[in-house]
C-alpha cells in the first residue's frame, strides 16, 4: 500500500506517517504506531472513537492493521497537511495561501467537528489534544480533527470524567486538567484547547512568544485582550476589509472565552458555533483571564 514506506508524510511521538495509495485509486495516509509506544492504549482509543464518527470536519479512518506488536491505522489522505504550517511560518507564500475568510471557515469547521464529537455522537467523545498539528486541511481547506490517541469515550453520555494524570500537548491543556483544584475534567476541557489554537490562528505565533522584544507581548491572549478594551485596531495584519475585521475580532471573542479559567465560564462547542454565526453586536467581551503572564526569565529558563 505505502511501497515499503517510501514517501513519509511526517512523523510524531505516536510513529511515523506515510503516504499510500488503495487498489482503487484512493490515496491514504498510513500511521504506523511505534511498537514500544505503551500497551496499545492509544491504538484502542483511536480505532474505538474515531471508528465511530462520520462527520464532514472529522477526519475518515478507512481500516486498520493489528498483527502482533505491529498496529497501523488507514486514513483519508489531506493534500494540504496540517494547520499549523500555514500558523507557525516564515514563508509569507504559504501565509499568503489562507486569507482571514479561510482562516475563519477552518476555525468554523473545527468548531463543528467538536461539537458533533460532544453532542452528535452516540457516545459523547472528548479528544484531549487539539491544536493546529492535530487539524488536517484536505484538497479544498476543509479541516478535519485528527489523532485520536489521547480522546476518551464517555458512558452514559456523561460529560465529567475522573482521569489520572495530565494528557494533552503543553501550552494547549486546560487548568482543570492539571489540577482538579481549577474544576472537573469534561468537554470544556476541549473548548480551552479550542481557544487557544483560536487566538494562535489569530496572532500567527504560539501564544507564549520568547522572541518578542516586550515582556507585554509575551502572552499574547493577554495582549490581544489588552487590544480589545484599549481600542478598536487590534494591531493584526492583513486585515484589508471591514469584513475581515469583524471576522478576525469574532475569533478573538470566542477565543477568550474559551480559555476562561473556570469551566464553567467557558461556552459549549454549540454556543461557540452559534457566536460565529450571530452577530458581532450580540458578543460581549468576557473576562480576562484570571492566570498571570509567565515572566520572561521563567520562560526563558523552560523553553
Amino acid at each position: 500500500m505505502t511501497n515499503s514506506f517510501k514517501e513519509k508524510l511526517g512523523e510524531g511521538g505516536f510513529g511515523g506517517v506515510y503516504k499510500g495509495m488503495l487498489h482503487d485509486g484512493r490515496r491514504v495516509a498510513v500511521k504506523i504506531l511505534k511498537e514500544k509506544k505503551g500497551n496499545g492504549e492509544d491504538f484502542i482509543n483511536e480505532v474505538a472513537s474515531v471508528g465511530r464518527t462520520s462527520h464532514v470536519n472529522i477526519v475518515t479512518l478507512l481500516g486498520f492493521c493489528y498483527q502482533g506488536s505491529k498496529r497501523a491505522l488507514i486514513y483519508e489522505f489531506m493534500p494540504n497537511g496540517s494547520l499549523e504550517k500555514f500558523i507557525f511560518t516564515e514563508n509569507s507564500l504559504i501565509q499568503r495561501q489562507l486569507g482571514w475568510e479561510m482562516f475563519f471557515k477552518i476555525a468554523v469547521g473545527v468548531a463543528r467537528g467538536l461539537e458533533y464529537l460532544h453532542q452528535g455522537c452516540n457516545t459523547r467523545i472528548l479528544h484531549f489534544d487539539i491544536k493546529p498539528h492535530n487539524i488536517l486541511l484536505d484538497k479544498d481547506f476543509c479541516p478535519k480533527v485528527s489523532d485520536f490517541g489521547l480522546a476518551r469515550l464517555c458512558p452514559n453520555r456523561a460529560s465529567i470524567i475522573s482521569m489520572l494524570g495530565a494528557r494533552g500537548t503543553a501550552g494547549y491543556i486546560a487548568p482543570e486538567v492539571f489540577s482538579r483544584t481549577f474544576g472537573e475534567v469534561s468537554h470544556k476541557s476541549d473548548v480551552y484547547s479550542y481557544g487557544m489554537m483560536i487566538l494562535e490562528m489569530v496572532g500567527g505565533r504560539k501564544n507564549i512568544n520568547v522572541q518578542v522584544h516586550h515582556t507585554s507581548e509575551l502572552y499574547f491572549p493577554h495582549w490581544i485582550y489588552n487590544r480589545l478594551q484599549l481600542t478598536n485596531e487590534m494591531g493584526i495584519q492583513g486585515i484589508t476589509s471591514e469584513d475581515e475585521h469583524e471576522r478576525v475580532k469574532k475569533m478573538i471573542i470566542v477565543g477568550l472565552w474559551c480559555i476562561q479559567i473556570e469551566p464553567a465560564r467557558r461556552p459549549s462547542m454549540s454556543r461557540v458555533v452559534e457566536m460565529f454565526e450571530g452577530s458581532l453586536f450580540s458578543l460581549q467581551i468576557p473576562p480576562k483571564p484570571i492566570l498571570s503572564s509567565p515572566s520572561r526569565s521563567v520562560v526563558d529558563s523552560t523553553s
